[in-house]
């Protein structure tokens, strides 16, 4: 990860790569605040300006929200910042530093609601930036330079580090996660990773280990997540609060400890800070790489800032950069852009050698990936229910560009791998539709929906008919796109059919606008499925237009007063990380709004 820049084309369109891969320099900005203060310190010395006059009159005063582990050491930083008289084009910066969680400012800023009270933020991952993009209302992030780094580690309890060998005994992710849970071992808790950047920083590399493994990897993870998800909280303040206070046997003893928590370093540092005896962490970092949180500096809202407010806000980004500032970072136990760390704060966060604490981070897990973990997060936690619908008419047989399969083979070998995602618990069934498939009907049920590990009539498990059924699908000659009928029978088949504590959705993909004249119109499709939709039995539409011919606006249009959404892939073969990522967008929109 390490330093990042300022993007020329990073925008709230929801296209592209994670930020970290793609910012522009920020070589111009700052060479023009650091240039404006030279000038300024010049102009005092030839008594052009005088510093000994208070500026507090003509001050630019900014707004930061940081990631509540950061935000102490920053607002030190500021408050000496105010006490020295840090100077941009002359004017005082006085900077105001608010604590908030990383994912609350990530989901404000992608509903794009209401107007931010706040001009800088510094979330503790810049995978939250992806998250703020949204969906077209967002308001617009511009990140900067990294200002600070923490690794993701394992911290655990004096006795659970004993036997797990600590520090001599070194582990893969995939080997830690297997030894700590065998036979009930370690009891492991981990803060939510859809609230956490520690949290899915860690399942994603548990996951990317497990794949080095090899074999059934996906089972073993899921069964990771589906333990972590029994003992998880919402923060990693709350994590923390689950660990035994020491090493008396009712703290120990007691089942609702934890003795292993996913945590950062710094996270670890703080804690022993404050804590003695048993009561300290030990870390082990695994041996293929630890993932580091990032702490990006970001604008927000950029284009409505005015020039000294721009111009104050890269010159405290710059402050953070410098000397005086990192020192303090270090002392509240970050380690510097790039990864490294001097062996005090190391030791006092819990690290010794041999652990490979000094190794290269580990790779920053593409967007992709993230989202494909969120998505199996958001199943393995709470099982789904999900009706596929498949587009079925004669523009599926188009051959896919680059690609000697047609759009119909392709997103069958994709739902296939999708559904290799799914547990037993999961419940599936498949629709498809094209015009008059079933007398005068648009479409036609081809497989119930049902439990993937129930036994079928016949001979298997559901997931095995589910799975010959998508093979076997096929574009129907002539057949055009009914849309907008099928839409509405599915999902009040949904309805009816709903499951309490499960995730309840439907999941339709089309190539094409609707072409039956004589089915419903769009306006009177919104406007009942606006007035059935019921929030305390919801069932989101998550509608995939696939192929540069469907349009996205229309299908978005339609799902989201499900409370669903719009996707769009050009390439059939991205439906499978679509469907996961739909269904963790939909499923944590669903619980923010019980809450």
């Amino acid at each position: 990860m390490g330093r990042h820049s300022l993007p020329d084309d990073y925008t709230a369109d929801g296209s592209g790569d994670r930020p970290s891969n793609r910012r522009r320099t920020v070589a111009i900005a700052t060479t023009l605040v650091l240039a404006v203060a030279a000038g300024t310190a010049v102009a005092a010395k030839g008594g052009l300006l005088s510093f000994s006059e208070s500026c507090q009159d003509s001050a630019v005063h900014l707004s930061m929200v940081a990631s509540p582990d950061i935000a102490p050491a920053v607002r030190t930083i500021a408050d000496q910042a105010r006490k020295d008289g840090l100077r941009s084009d002359g004017h005082c910066v006085d900077v105001e530093v608010v604590a908030r969680d990383s994912y609350k400012v990530a989901d404000a800023l992608a509903g794009g609601t209401s107007t931010p009270d706040y001009q800088m933020w510094l979330p503790d991952s810049d995978l939250w930036l992806s998250r703020a993009k949204g969906t077209g209302d967002a308001v617009p992030v511009t990140p900067g330079d990294s200002v600070a780094s923490s690794p993701v580690a394992l911290a655990t309890v004096p006795s659970a580090a004993k036997t797990l060998g600590w520090p001599k005994k070194k582990y893969t992710w995939a080997e830690l996660m297997a030894s700590a849970t065998e036979a009930d071992k370690v009891r492991l808790g981990s803060a939510d990773p859809a609230r956490s950047a520690t949290g899915l920083l860690a399942l994603t590399s548990i996951g990317a280990s497990s794949d080095k493994q090899g074999g059934d990897s996906d089972t073993r993870v899921a069964a990771t997540a589906k333990l972590l998800a029994q003992r998880m909280s919402d923060s990693d303040t709350q994590v923390l609060g689950t660990l035994a206070g020491d090493g008396s046997g009712a703290e120990e003893g007691n089942p609702a400890r934890n003795q292993a928590v996913l945590l950062s370093e710094q996270a670890a540092f703080a804690h022993n800070a404050g804590a003695t005896g048993d009561g300290k962490l030990d870390l082990f970092y695994p041996t293929d790489g630890t993932p580091l949180l990032d702490y990006p500096f970001t604008l927000v809202n950029e284009n409505k800032l005015g020039t000294d407010e721009s111009r104050a806000a890269l010159r405290f980004m710059t402050l953070l950069t410098e000397e005086g500032a990192q020192r303090t970072l270090e002392e509240h136990g970050f380690r510097t852009t790039d990864g490294t760390a001097g062996a005090q704060l190391v030791a006092s966060a819990g690290g010794k050698s041999p652990q490979p604490y000094a190794a290269s981070p580990a790779s920053a897990p593409s967007d992709d990936t993230l989202q494909e973990t969120l998505g199996m997060w958001t199943i393995t936690v709470q099982s789904a229910r999900l009706t596929t619908v498949v587009d079925a008419s004669g523009s599926m047989a188009t051959i896919v560009p680059g690609r000697n399969q047609s759009r119909m083979d392709v997103t069958k070998a994709s739902l296939i791998e999708a559904l290799n995602q799914f547990t037993p618990n999961d419940e599936i069934g498949l629709w498809e539709f094209a015009t008059r498939l079933d007398g005068d009907k648009d479409y036609r049920r081809l497989v119930a929906t049902s439990r993937l590990g129930e036994q079928a009539k016949g001979g298997g498990t559901h997931r095995q008919k589910l799975s010959a059924a998508f093979s076997a699908l096929q574009p129907v000659p002539d057949g055009a796109t009914g849309l907008y009928d099928t839409t509405l029978a599915a999902y009040k088949e949904a309805q009816r059919t709903y499951v309490k504590g499960k995730f309840n959705a439907v999941v339709i993909l089309t190539d094409g606008s609707n072409q039956d004249d004589r089915s419903i119109s769009r306006s009177a499709l919104i406007a009942e499925l606006r007035r059935i939709a019921d929030p305390e039995r919801p069932v989101p539409l998550l509608a995939i237009a696939v192929g540069p011919e469907a349009d996205r606006e229309e299908v978005n249009e339609i799902a989201k007063v499900t409370g669903g959404g719009g996707y769009q892939v050009n390439d059939p073969a991205e439906i499978q990380a679509v469907i996961l990522q739909a269904v963790m967008t939909a499923g944590q929109s669903g619980r923010a709004a019980k809450e």
